[in-house]
Parts: structure tokens; sequence; C-alpha cells
């Protein structure tokens, strides 16, 4: 059970809910699509317009490739995955409101509506560049569980620096007195 809690610390919900998502499909889903499902059964989804029978078996791989990606890519947290888990999240927000358009019988803004979660969750992975950063999530758990030999060295050169600046107050006060008391024997 830790090592499951591990695997998903360090990152936000909803990272962790579209790498659920993208393992699932790079595990799950795109193998039975790919191997089990029947060439007249196999529809694809590509910027709104929906391929079918072997155009579709043809394409599929693509799309194993980008969940696969995706999963590796939060699972470790990859400094690629800035611009592209945003720019493909955009893209499927543009898929929903052409595919409502083209196949829907609901009015255009229905599409819309149904775009605009996508969009957001594209702002907000745009908006995490800072956090592909490559860091996995268990190399952060474990940093903050057990300090590195970087950690502390610096908190060491931390306390040294703040010893010197004491210790250099300390004079300089001192100095401070001893100028004050030769100006007051000075005067006498």
């Amino acid at each position: 059970m830790d090592n499951l809690k591990q695997i998903f610390a360090g990152r936000p919900l909803y990272m962790n809910a579209l790498m659920a998502f993208c393992a699932y499909m790079t595990f799950i889903y795109m193998p039975f699509d790919i191997f089990l499902k029947p060439v007249d059964q196999d529809e694809e989804v590509w910027f709104g317009y929906m391929l079918h029978g072997w155009a579709a078996k043809a394409t599929a791989p693509i799309h194993w490739v980008i969940y696969g990606a995706g999963f590796y890519g939060f699972l470790k947290m990859k400094t690629w995955m800035f611009p592209w888990a945003a720019l493909y999240v955009f893209q499927v927000a543009i898929a929903m409101v052409v595919w409502g358009w083209l196949y829907g019988d609901a009015p255009l803004y229905i599409s819309v509506l149904i775009g605009i979660p996508f969009a957001v969750l594209g702002l907000f992975l745009w908006r995490a560049k800072p956090q592909f950063n490559g860091l996995a999530a268990d190399t952060v758990v474990a940093e903050t569980a057990e300090p590195s030999a970087a950690a502390e060295n610096s908190a060491a050169a931390e306390k040294s620096a703040a010893a010197e600046k004491s210790a250099a107050a300390g004079k300089s006060a001192a100095a401070g007195k001893k100028e004050s008391t030769t100006e007051s024997e000075g005067k006498d």
C-alpha cells in the first residue's frame, strides 16, 4: 500500500487522474482495441473526425504510443511533458467541439460546453510547467523522508554562515563598546 501511495505522491490530483487514465488506456483498453476488437467495429477519433474499420485499426497504435508516453511522462514527471500534455488536451477540447458539430444531434453550444472542461484541464497542464522537472514522485518522497547528503551539507553550510555572522556581529559590538569607552576616557 505504501508503494501505491508513493506512486501517486508529489503531483496534483488531476495529474494523478490523467496518469491513471493513461495507464488504463495503455495496459488494458488499447491492447484490447488493437488485438481483440474486430475491424468492422473499430473506431478511432482524430481531431473530432471518426475513422472506421482499417483506417481506425491502422491509427490505433498511434493512440497507444500517446497514452504510453503520457503514463510514463506523468509517472516520472518528465520535462518533455510540457508543452505536449497540454497541447494534446487542448486538441481533445477542439475535437469534442468538432465531434459534436459533425456527429451530434445537439446544438453546437452543447459541444462547446462539453469541450470547456478539457480546455480548462489543458490550461492547468500549461501552467504546471515547473512541476514537470524530471523528478519522479518517488524521488521527491524519498528526499523528504531522508535528507540527502547535499541537503545535509547545505544545512551545515547555513549553520556555519550563521555562526560566522554571529561572531562578526559580536566582534563589531565589542569594537563599538571599546570605541565608546575610549571616547569617554578621552573626555575626562
